[in-house]
């Protein structure tokens, strides 16, 4: 099933995607639970709404050196442990929205990731019971300014500007093995990333247990899991792609802001 968030005759609606076809659902309140969605009302083509971010987060959980051919790109020995970092709910955006080019930094850089979306609320979770917390996963884009990055001793500046999260283009609740995907990030038409989520080094039940260990995930929460090989800035007008098996491809333009 895929869940998509889209705007329509300027109203904001919930809906399963059907190959071109989106079909309004009623979200449920607090945890998911397939058992009460409900239709609520007529059928849309893709091309009559805009897509928009498929959830709202309270908080974007994000790891640093979670692929082994990122920790040896970057010449660094694996972590012991998850390395995390958070981006603000105002960092997100959709598919096809504009990234902007904060004026404070001189590096932008593009991440290919898998993100988690949080199901239901999920506190001190172990590993075995972590799948029943995931709603279900979608493709993001950690987009960090990379020369922000080292200043401060920590990753927060670098990675929580405006813009600096986009998800989509959907939740695919049907994915069975999130340690079995590729992950292909494209600049312009060009693969520059593409690695299997099996190169984490840190799976993500294993992560869900060691945050919701820290802190409680809300529905709508999303976990970015990380970063393959091939890292890169890219400039103003320049298009990054994340693509994901199974659940699709997220697309969005660095804009220089005006």
């Amino acid at each position: 099933m895929k869940l998509a968030r889209y705007l329509i005759n300027d109203r904001v609606k919930h809906g399963i995607m059907e190959g071109r076809e989106l079909r309004e659902i009623i979200k449920p309140e607090g945890d998911w639970d397939f058992k009460v969605v409900k239709e609520a009302g007529p059928k849309a083509d893709l091309s009559d709404v805009k897509l928009l971010a498929p959830c709202l987060p309270s908080k974007v959980i994000c790891l640093g050196l979670n692929y082994r051919s990122h920790a040896e790109e970057l010449n660094l020995a694996l972590p012991e442990e998850p390395i995390l970092f958070m981006k603000p709910s105002t960092a997100v955006i959709g598919p096809d929205q504009g990234i902007l080019y904060p004026p404070q930094s001189n590096r932008i850089d593009y991440e290919a990731e898998l993100g988690v979306v949080i199901g239901r609320r999920a506190y001190r979770v172990d590993r075995t019971e972590a799948p029943d917390c995931i709603l279900g996963y979608t493709c993001a884009n950690d987009v960090t300014a990379r020369d922000k990055q080292p200043l401060d001793g920590q990753w927060t500046y670098a990675k929580s500007f405006d813009t600096f999260c986009p998800l989509g283009p959907v939740i695919e609740t049907e994915i069975t093995d999130p340690e079995a995907l590729t992950v292909t990030g494209l600049l312009n038409g060009k693969v520059v990333q593409q690695a299997s989520t099996a190169d984490h080094i840190f799976p993500v039940a294993e992560i869900i247990e060691y945050v919701s260990n820290c802190m409680s995930l809300l529905p709508g929460d999303v976990i970015l899991t990380g970063t393959p090989f091939g890292i890169g800035p890219f400039e103003p007008g320049d298009q990054f792609e994340v693509k994901i098996e199974g659940i699709g491809t997220l697309k969005n333009r660095l804009d220089r802001i005006s």
